[in-house]
């Protein structure tokens, strides 16, 4: 599973919080801190993507 995080990021913490293996803040929006997400933390990422506020999340 590849996840990426588009340009509509309004840098609210929700997929940090919610999966901090896979994403932190960066200067202005959040970040992908892995280039391929560990199974361990699929469902993770799929939740943060369906919590997204903006959809900003594209997981793929």
């Amino acid at each position: 599973m590849k996840v990426r995080i588009e340009d509509t990021c309004t840098a609210c913490g929700l997929c940090c919080d919610t999966c901090p293996e896979v994403f932190e803040m960066g200067a202005d929006t959040a970040q992908v801190q892995v280039e391929e997400v560990p199974a361990a933390y699929e469902d993770a990422v799929q939740q943060a993507a369906d919590e997204c506020p903006v959809e900003a999340i594209v997981v793929e």
